[in-house]
């Protein structure tokens, strides 16, 4: 007689792991409370579906938080085979500019999602949509309700996949986390991840700069730096470069404020700033940066914004902001606007292959982990790969 898996979420981890699991030897059964599957996947393909990233594997795996507990699951099913096994259900991709690998023009993420729902679909796992999971009863039954109906449910294999605590319009809103408690698990509240941080700009900075981009910038949290693109918006900035710092600003908002610094021109050193603003003749120095530096009018603005005047006019001050300005972060964007979150279950609580060390037979897979990676494809990346490498270990196992 066949084992029986629940598959509670379903999501990119509850659908690959669904693909994947022989069903010959188990009857697999998804559970969603939405009116169907997916629905993170079809909100994450807006203004462009970013599958997952073309850089080599050592690079890849190291954007991780956790990269010592994803390293296994992430080698065993890794962006390239992401990319071969989308290949083989009839999604094609390519890789862009960014070097973000998305589904070829003209692939819509509906057609993504199809396609991978045909693969499940081949292989006979039931789908129960509306079943919102409720906890265990005294029997250490699932509870589901279905509208007005509550269901109990027995599986030999119970896999959570049920996502973090960003976009509740998805369904994804963490309300899981009170049944692992009176479980005994532990469980860490959710925040905010990949997401824009709040910064008090001064009136005329904002009315001047706001929607405006820096651009070619570094910029520095604690030990991690990323160089890229931010975006200036009235409630502070965003963009992938700031997105890639969160997980170190959320430590240090934890404790109390926090700061990051902008390098401006991260391809000159201090003193080539300085030689270039030194001798300027009759220009102003305003005039100076513009065609010496190559600084334009918002990069200016946010140094006078940040500098006082006496440091602004001292070459040697602001030769050193321009590589080295610091900005006080006040607070992260609400939860439901970022695009990922931190917390859920804490690592120590599953074991290597996503088996809660307390619930055996139960097994945890996805953003409900307390996991963090940037923008890039590498949050989807992530949960796919689990999902494969749970499939390979419970296939194998007698």
């Amino acid at each position: 007689m066949k084992k029986t898996i629940a598959i509670i979420g379903g999501g990119a981890s509850a659908l690959i792991l669904a693909s994947q699991l022989d069903t010959t030897k188990f009857g697999v059964t998804i559970y969603e409370r939405n009116n169907a599957v997916g629905r993170k996947l079809l909100v994450a393909g807006d203004g462009g579906f970013n599958l997952t990233h073309s850089e080599e594997l050592e690079l890849f795996i190291s954007r991780y938080s956790s990269s010592p507990f994803l390293e296994k699951s992430i080698r065993s099913f890794s962006n390239t085979d992401l990319i071969n096994w989308l290949k083989a259900i009839g999604i094609e991709t390519y890789i862009g500019t960014s070097k973000r690998i998305f589904p070829v023009k003209g692939l819509k993420p509906i057609d993504v999602l199809n396609s991978i729902l045909d693969v499940v679909k081949q292989k006979n796992v039931v789908i129960k949509t509306q079943h919102e999971w409720k906890g265990w009863n005294s029997n250490d039954e699932l509870i589901f309700g279905n509208n007005s109906e509550t269901i109990n449910s027995k599986a030999d294999i119970t896999v959570f996949a049920m996502g973090g605590g960003s976009w509740k319009v998805t369904g994804s809103d963490g309300s899981w986390l009170r049944y692992f408690e009176e479980k005994g698990i532990k469980t860490i509240p959710f925040q905010p991840s990949n997401c824009a941080v709040k910064i008090n700009w001064k009136k005329e900075f904002i009315e001047r700069a706001e929607g405006k981009a820096l651009k070619n910038i570094s910029v520095k949290s604690g030990d991690k730096e990323r160089n890229g693109e931010v975006v200036i918006t009235r409630f502070g900035l965003e963009g992938g470069a700031i997105y890639a710092m969160i997980g170190e600003i959320r430590k240090q908002l934890n404790k109390e404020t926090a700061s990051i610094v902008i390098d401006l021109k991260p391809l000159l050193t201090v003193a080539e700033i300085k030689n270039k603003i030194t001798n300027r003749g009759n220009k102003s120095l305003t005039k100076q940066l513009e065609d010496s530096v190559n600084l334009n009018e918002i990069q200016i603005s946010l140094l006078k914004s940040v500098l006082t005047k006496n440091e602004f006019i001292s070459i040697e001050l602001l030769s050193n902001k321009i590589k080295n300005l610091p900005l006080t972060i006040v607070a992260l964007a609400p939860i439901d606007e970022a695009i990922s979150t931190g917390g859920g279950l804490p690592l120590p609580e599953v074991d290597e292959k996503f088996q809660l060390k307390k619930l055996p037979n139960n097994y945890c897979i996805g953003e409900m982990l307390d996991w963090d990676a940037p923008t890039g494809g590498y949050l989807l990346q992530a949960c796919f790969s689990m999902g494969y490498y749970l499939a390979k270990h419970l296939n194998e196992v007698k």
